[in-house]
């Protein structure tokens, strides 16, 4: 099991708490979805979240996911609910379990930055336990053409990993619906590997986290794919755009912000490019959808406007089928750094950091439910919404059409 500082105690509040139970006249509840950024190690952050939200009930009908993202999101489309944490915590314990011997909690950030900084650097010398290693001999003694060639890193571990700790028949047989993202190598283009619409397998989940050069390209029917971050590092436009007529409670976990300060030295720089080249732009999504929202309502205005003999035309019948709209609520939860973290914090796995990153987690959950218990307990708001309630000042909801 985990060490004690993995233990949190912060959702019992939410799990002692009884939930309403929908009366019979009750509308129907939105589906739930869970949107998991890529960003490696600060994943453990998503796990956090995963564990808050299961402590709440807040079981999701959907998980989509991109790199790290991808496989949360497959540990939890790949587990009943009563076995989605333990499998979790299997999978971050082992990934955490690295030759690098932390010295405990530090308080002075400076050198809490280089503990930081030499764990990082073990990482990159010996890999992550069931996650990879690396590639001996190196890429550079292979022949071009290779798939050793062309990486750092041999991610045969994580396959292991996942044949252990998921269960794709259940994936396959729709329980809970994932959605991973990836990239075509040799077109460029996104691709998504959907439950609802293919089998899925360890190697799809691969493909979502192969970020080169690290790590090599995945092949599948006969086409290679590499992190589907390299375009966009959440599939979060792809729940919109793929859900358009039933309500969406979007709960989306971002491991970079997009919002930072001006950096001060050269290892800020390298921060805070990262944060912003795999910052989500959600407000960007969801001012997309925003505006389609206002084009539906004008659209239906002006059909319930007409005249009723026209209500059969059959080109009208097209256009009543495009008025439809849902309501969507997308609650962002974004990891938010610490003082002592560095460009190196996405392969920064050291048992410490990540108990802290799955703690973070944890309490921001509790706080954006005690915040805002209508999302539990009422109806979506009409039109579109975006709700951060880890940081005041962001706290907003886009206005409704």
């Amino acid at each position: 099991m985990l060490d004690t500082e993995w233990q949190t105690d912060a959702p019992s509040s939410l799990s002692d708490r009884p939930l309403p139970s929908p009366s019979d006249t009750a509308p129907p509840r939105p589906r739930r979805v869970l949107v998991l950024q890529g960003g490696g190690a600060l994943g453990s952050y998503q796990a956090g979240v995963c564990e808050a939200l299961q402590a709440a009930e807040v079981d999701p009908n959907w998980v989509a996911g991109i790199s790290i993202g991808a496989i949360n999101a497959a540990l939890i489309a790949g587990n009943p609910p009563e076995r989605r944490m333990e499998r979790m915590r299997t999978f971050w314990e082992q990934a955490s379990s690295g030759p690098f011997f932390s010295p405990g909690p530090i308080d002075f950030d400076p050198f809490r930055s280089f503990v930081n900084q030499i764990s990082a650097a073990t990482v990159a010398t010996f890999g992550a336990p069931g996650f990879f290693k690396p590639r001996v001999p190196s890429s550079m003694f292979w022949p071009p053409g290779a798939t050793e060639a062309i990486s750092y890193y041999d991610t045969d571990p994580l396959r292991g990993t996942l044949e252990k700790l998921v269960d794709f028949d259940r994936i396959n047989a729709g329980k809970t619906r994932l959605s991973v993202g990836a990239v075509n190598v040799q077109t460029g283009n996104s691709v998504v590997f959907d439950s609802a619409h293919q089998k899925i397998g360890p190697e799809h989940i691969m493909a979502s986290g192969a970020l080169p050069p690290g790590f090599a390209p995945v092949w599948i029917e006969g086409e290679a794919y590499w992190d589907g971050g390299l375009v966009s590092n959440t599939p979060l436009q792809f729940v919109l755009d793929d859900d358009q007529h039933e309500d969406l409670l979007i709960f989306q976990v971002d491991l970079f912000n997009g919002h930072g300060p001006m950096p001060r030295n050269m290892l800020e720089v390298d921060e805070r490019e990262k944060d912003i080249r795999y910052s989500s732009r959600t407000r960007l999504n969801t001012d997309a959808s925003l505006r389609i929202h206002k084009v539906k309502s004008a659209l239906r205005a002006l059909l319930d406007s007409l005249p009723e003999e026209r209500a059969d035309d059959p080109e009208l019948a097209i256009l009543h089928e495009t008025a439809k709209e849902n309501d969507v609520t997308v609650v962002q939860l974004i990891y938010r750094k610490q003082p002592y973290e560095g460009g190196s914090k996405d392969f920064e796995f050291s048992r410490q950091t990540m108990a802290e990153h799955w703690a973070s987690g944890v309490a921001d959950v509790q706080q954006t439910l005690e915040r805002h218990t209508e999302l539990l307990t009422q109806p979506l708001k009409p039109g579109v919404q975006v709700i951060d309630a880890g940081h005041l000042q962001d706290d907003a909801t886009s206005p409704t059409a």
